[in-house]
C-alpha cells in the first residue's frame, strides 16, 4: 500500500495551472512522455519533494515547478549531458513573464533545472529539496540513491529512501498522472504519432 501525497497546495501555485504548463511543454517534447523520464516519474519528483517539505522549508511552487521542467527537453533516455540546461531555457521562456512566479522563485528553478544532473549538494535549501526530489527516484533507473549524494537530512533518512526507491522500482504512478497529465500532455505532444499509447489513453481505442 503507498501513502498517498496530498498534492493539494495552499499557498503555492494550484494543480489547476500546471496543466497549461504541461501543455506547452507537451509541444517541444522529443520523447515517448510514458517512459523513465516522463509524465509519471515528474509526478514521483513533485510528490518526493512534497514529503521533504513536511520536514523541510523551501519554496512550494518552485519545487512543483522544478518537476515538470528539469527533463521536459530531454532528448534521449540516456546519457543527456545538455537537458538539465535546455530545460532551464524552456522554463524561463514560459514562466518569463512572471505571472505565476517571481523572479527570484523562476532565478531558483533555473539553477535547480540547470545543476540537477551535476551531483552537486550544495546550493539554497529550495534547490537542495528540487535535487533530492529528483535523485529519490533514482530506482526506477535500477540504482538506489546514495545517502551521499543526498542534500538535506529528510531525504538521507532511511525510511524516506526506502518509501522513495519502492515507488520508483514499482513504477508507482498517482491516477492524476493517468487522468489529467496524460490526455493534456497527448492533445499538445508536436509528434504523437511516436506515442504508442495516443489512441488508448484510458484503456480504450478511440
Amino acid at each position: 500500500m503507498y501513502t498517498v501525497i496530498d498534492v493539494s497546495p495552499s499557498t503555492s501555485i494550484p494543480m489547476i495551472e500546471l496543466l497549461p504548463l504541461l501543455a506547452k511543454i507537451a509541444q517541444q517534447y522529443q520523447l515517448d512522455p510514458t517512459q523513465i523520464h516522463g509524465l509519471t516519474h515528474w509526478a514521483r519528483v513533485m510528490e518526493n519533494g512534497l514529503r521533504l517539505l513536511k520536514t523541510e522549508e523551501g519554496d512550494e511552487t518552485v519545487i512543483r515547478l522544478f518537476a515538470i521542467f528539469h527533463d521536459a527537453c530531454r532528448i534521449n533516455q540516456s546519457v543527456d549531458p545538455g537537458h538539465g540546461s535546455r530545460g532551464a531555457i524552456l522554463a524561463e521562456r514560459t514562466l518569463g513573464d512572471l505571472s505565476l512566479v517571481t523572479k527570484n522563485q523562476l532565478d531558483t528553478l533555473i539553477q535547480a533545472c540547470r545543476d540537477h544532473t551535476n551531483g552537486k549538494i550544495s546550493a539554497e535549501r529550495t534547490i537542495q529539496i528540487c535535487w533530492d526530489a529528483d535523485r529519490l527516484d533514482l530506482a526506477r533507473a535500477a540504482i538506489i540513491p546514495n545517502p551521499d549524494y543526498l542534500c538535506t537530512p529528510a531525504a538521507r533518512l532511511a525510511q524516506t529512501r526506502e518509501w522513495a526507491s519502492q515507488r520508483a522500482l514499482k513504477n508507482y504512478s498517482p491516477s492524476y498522472v493517468k487522468h489529467e497529465w496524460e490526455p493534456v500532455f497527448i492533445k499538445n505532444l508536436h509528434h504523437p504519432s511516436n506515442w504508442p499509447n495516443k489512441n488508448n489513453i484510458n484503456g480504450q481505442q478511440t
